[in-house]
């Protein structure tokens, strides 16, 4: 029985090499149509858009993040020193801005052609902008502040003070912002 157990295991291996891609990438149309799949379900379940574009900041700031780490480490040596410490913080706004943009560009085409908005120009606005879009600001804010913040701590420390801290400062403070929203907009 254990030699056939073997044999099978040793024949299922390639297999399994064959259907798990060998490299994962960050920014894959897996994971923007996971965005767009949770904010539907997100309003379908009655979430608030500012509070969902909390979340979707933590996602497009952790693209944002990779990306910039991606260019740095690629053309490391053409470079220069005044440039490098730009490529982050732009690419990050570069990135906000386009996502904001398209909303706002594409949110005709989506109410007639999917029937979806959006931007809900029918809800009431948080200081002047769309729900999405203020939850949008908010949220990237906060996600670039935290990481600074985690950045600083680290390297004060010369390492991180626990496993996966950057994942449990950055998820954690999105999270927080949620719930002190949630409180603001519904029972302040």
């Amino acid at each position: 029985m254990k030699n056939s157990l073997k044999i099978t295991i040793l024949l299922l291996l390639p297999g399994v090499y064959l259907i798990l891609p060998p490299v994962v990438s960050a920014h894959c149309p897996l994971c923007v149509g996971g965005a767009v799949v949770g904010l539907s379900v997100a309003r379908f379940l009655g979430v608030d858009d500012a509070i969902t574009g909390l979340w979707m900041a933590a996602f497009l700031g952790a693209i944002a993040f990779w990306f910039g780490t991606f260019i740095l480490r690629k053309y490391d040596a053409k470079i220069s020193g005044q440039i490098r410490k730009f490529i982050k913080p732009a690419i990050y706004v570069v990135i906000f801005g386009l996502t904001i943009w398209s909303f706002y560009a594409f949110n005709n085409w989506a109410v007639l052609n999917l029937k979806f908005f959006l931007i809900n120009t029918h809800l009431s606005k948080i200081m002047g902008l769309d729900r999405l879009t203020f939850g949008l600001v908010l949220g990237g804010a906060i996600f670039y502040l935290v990481d600074i913040l985690d950045n600083f701590l680290i390297k004060r420390n010369g390492k991180v003070y626990f496993p996966y801290q950057r994942i449990f400062f950055s998820l954690g403070s999105i999270l927080l912002a949620s719930i002190i929203l949630f409180i603001l907009l519904n029972f302040a």
